[in-house]
């Protein structure tokens, strides 16, 4: 008897937060796994231990033109999962013309890669609620007017809008996941979440004696990374492509994330916080909070991390690497 060949996926940004939680959930499924690392060091990840005997890595620059063809048309995968892309928005400021490169011009690649070699595959894209803009009305769906705000949202509107347009013209399952701030012990330690469970664990360890941040009524939608993967999942596995946005659908302050942080130690913020105006921003036109109503009814998608559970957990290992030394 012939057994069934394995669902085969291709996941670029395989090494990060999402891409690597993506790479276990697929991995516990018994898919066949593939992975684009810019090189071979990059799958060295700590992130990445739980898959190795699982996973097979493709060495390449993304941003040179054919290498994400070239691997596409190698692994010819049912499913493809492109998370790779510069992930700090104000990064973008600096480095444009590389942001557009990274996000657009590499997710038209590989949408012409998938018609070419591998037509058939059910592909998802990560995009950004920084597609809606500073002044989006709250909250955000999928049919919200865009109007991005930095040249990062500008580019994940256009690659939103290339799923799109190429989803239609050409009958591929091409779906656009629309996600808001997702958090993790993998988060980046640049990102806001990170800077303060990790500063958290620092004072508490008598390593850093204050945390310094802007304004702290900023609010933010933040769900739990491991539950934006599935939803992930989810968009592949459907019959029919479509856009998705995957939030928690709570607007939390940083005061709140602030305050659940250090409850988690036992320690009183406010002895330990300190308000530099210097990185106040400008008040914020609208709430950047998502309604994830159609993914809750169409994919049955439920998250199942709470806010305070995800902070606990990133607070638990940043604690666990300092002490490690």
């Amino acid at each position: 008897m012939s057994s069934v060949p394995r669902r085969r996926a291709l996941i670029t940004g395989i090494s990060g937060q999402d891409g690597s939680y993506l790479a276990e959930l697929l991995a516990a499924e018994g898919l066949e796994l593939h992975g684009v690392v810019r090189e071979r060091a990059d799958g060295d990840s700590p992130n990445l231990d739980a898959v190795r005997g699982a996973l097979t890595l493709h060495d390449g620059d993304l941003l040179e033109r054919g290498t994400l063809r070239a691997i596409v048309a190698a692994t010819e995968p049912q499913e493809i999962y492109h998370l790779a892309a510069p992930a700090f928005v104000p990064d973008s400021w600096a480095a444009v013309a590389d942001t557009l490169a990274g996000i657009a011009t590499l997710t038209a690649e590989l949408i012409d890669a998938v018609r070419d070699h591998a037509p058939a595959a059910h592909v998802v894209v990560a995009t950004s609620r920084e597609i809606f803009g500073a002044d989006a009305p709250s909250p955000q769906r999928e049919d919200t007017p865009c109007e991005p705000s930095s040249p990062y949202g500008v580019a994940k509107l256009a690659a939103h809008q290339l799923v799109g347009l190429l989803r239609a013209h050409n009958g591929l399952h091409l779906s656009s996941a629309i996600l808001f701030n997702h958090e993790s012990p993998r988060r980046q330690p640049q990102f806001l979440s990170r800077k303060v469970t990790a500063a958290v664990a620092a004072i508490s360890l008598g390593r850093q004696d204050e945390l310094t941040l802007g304004d702290l009524e900023a609010v933010r939608d933040w769900s739990a990374a491991r539950d934006i993967v599935r939803g992930l999942r989810l968009m592949a596995a459907a019959p029919a492509p479509g856009d998705y946005v995957f939030s928690s659908g709570v607007g939390r302050t940083v005061r709140e994330l602030v305050d659940t942080a250090f409850a988690c130690v036992g320690l009183d913020a406010e002895r330990h916080l300190r308000v530099d105006q210097a990185l106040v921003r400008p008040p914020e036109g609208s709430l950047a909070i998502g309604d994830s109503s159609r993914a809750r009814e169409r994919l049955r998608w439920i998250p199942e991390i709470g806010f305070e559970a995800l902070i606990a957990e990133m607070v638990a290992a940043d604690l666990a690497a300092l002490q490690r030394g």
